[in-house]
């Protein structure tokens, strides 16, 4: 499976919008790209993109970090992810970032024309990887919230002391099932209502988690919480959780993945660039409010017991039903972030199939199902088998590590810094022809290397974190 027929499709969210025109002086035609986007969509995607579940892991980072140094690396990761958009801006277009004149509609496609392809490659992995830990996290996250709803219903009939037990293994399946379901419907991600769903979703459960840690705070009558944050058994400990807890806030922030997509819808005048630069500012901003009301409201509502999810540890447990409808939303988007992160895996995948076995009828044959004829859903055996594979792969890492807060630490740190860092500052370089031994360059050589090392801690304290939880 090759980079080039990976790095074609774009994020299925993302609507393109193509006219035909023809020339008078020749009897053919061709679709030429209309660019109707505009800074409120822009702005609309990448907060749609990067208010996700890693939002409800916010409270448990900040009790670890404490009241100085939690708010203060939520700024700072905010600070990181906004320099990284800013350094992509110029990678739009290119071999010039001015004039172009070729343009780089997916991150990948940018990474090959600047870096090459070897470059590329490397992107390639980092990017699959990507993919793949948010199946991973969204199978652990909804299989939380769905237990947490019938455990709301639990306690509200029995009393807040209830023993109200459920196993979330179930629960994965579930979702593995409904998953291996909507995979099969071919266009599902590319509905137009599913990016407006998945934003509704996202900012309604990230308010309720935020209105009701504040409601929480006034019930109190205090705000909870210490400068140093939650205090451990030993020294190496604390280190080990503030390491879990950066991988948290890593996996929060970053939309540096999508942005040379969103921009690739925009109208010009005025430039892309500065269209995006702006946007970029808005959508931090409106992000890092976000995650600070509800990592700072939810760690001064329980302090030293701040759950590791705020919406399924229970701190919270009437009104049941605003409990429940947020935990609803939650699993609303994430059923459809899923297909939106697993599609590129899909098509790269029945590419493959395709060019490799072309006189397949198990590939190419679609079947119609009668009771299901009236729907835009055709069976096809290789698709079927390709994604109910996946699924069911990604769904059983989730059964065997199904812990929140450790999983999210390792996805958030696994990714971040080629993603976010590398890549994005050696196109940057290139780009501008800066070279090594100026200045300009010395200073993202070391703002590179300081990154890593964080995303190294992190990524050690998270993958330490899950293997103490898992066998210790």
């Amino acid at each position: 499976m090759g980079l080039d027929e990976y790095s074609d499709s774009q994020m299925p969210f993302l609507e393109t919008n193509y006219v035909s025109s023809s020339s008078s002086s020749s009897h053919s035609s061709k679709l030429v790209l209309k660019r109707t986007g505009n800074e409120w969509t822009a702005l609309a995607h990448i907060i749609t993109a990067a208010i996700g579940s890693g939002v409800l892991s916010l409270a448990w980072s900040m009790a670890q970090l404490g009241w100085i140094a939690g708010p203060l690396t939520m700024l700072v990761f905010a600070c990181v992810s906004l320099t990284s958009v800013f350094l992509l801006c110029n990678c739009y277009k290119s071999p010039d970032p001015e004039t172009g004149p070729d343009r780089n509609g997916c991150y990948l496609d940018a990474v090959q024309k600047i870096l090459g392809k070897r470059n590329a490659w490397f992107c390639g992995i980092a990017v699959r990887i990507n993919f793949i830990k948010l199946a991973i996290v969204y199978t652990i996250t909804s299989a939380s919230s769905i237990q947490a709803i019938q455990k709301s219903n639990c306690y509200h009939d029995q009393g807040h002391k209830a023993t109200c037990g459920y196993e979330s293994t179930r629960y994965m399946v579930i979702f593995g099932l409904i998953q291996v379901i909507v995979s099969q419907i071919p266009d599902f991600p590319n509905m137009k209502w599913l990016s407006v769903v998945a934003a509704v979703m996202s900012f309604a459960y990230s308010i309720i988690g935020s209105a009701l840690g504040l409601a929480k705070v006034i019930e109190n009558g205090e705000i909870k919480g210490s400068i140093t944050g939650l205090p451990s058994s030993t020294a190496s400990e604390k280190v080990w959780l503030v390491a879990q807890a950066l991988g948290n806030i890593a996996f929060a922030f970053p939309f540096s993945l999508i942005f040379l997509e969103v921009q690739d819808t925009l109208k010009a005048p005025p430039p892309e660039k500065i269209t995006m630069k702006k946007v970029s500012v808005m959508a931090s901003s409106v992000t890092t409010f976000f995650y600070l009301c509800c990592g700072g409201f939810g760690y001064a509502a329980f302090g030293n017991s701040t759950p590791g999810n705020l919406l399924t540890g229970f701190g919270f447990y009437e009104p049941y039903w605003l409990v429940d409808f947020a935990n609803a939303c939650v699993i609303l988007h994430l059923v459809g972030g899923y297909q939106v992160f697993s599609q590129p895996i899909f098509a790269e995948v029945e590419r493959w199939f395709t060019r490799k076995f072309p006189d397949s009828k198990f590939v190419h044959k679609n079947h119609t199902l009668k009771p299901l004829s009236m729907l835009p859903f055709r069976l096809n055996f290789m698709r079927l088998f390709c994604r109910t594979t996946y699924v069911a792969i990604m769904t059983g890492v989730a059964v065997l590590f199904p812990y929140f807060n450790q999983v999210v630490g390792v996805s958030g740190a696994i990714t971040f810094w080629p993603i976010v860092i590398y890549f994005p500052v050696e196109m940057y370089l290139t780009q501008k022809r800066i070279e090594n031994w100026k200045s300009k360059a010395i200073v993202f050589r070391v703002f590179t290397m300081v990154c890593l090392v964080v995303s190294l801690y992190a990524f050690v304290g998270s993958i330490r974190g899950v293997i103490v939880a898992r066998f210790g």
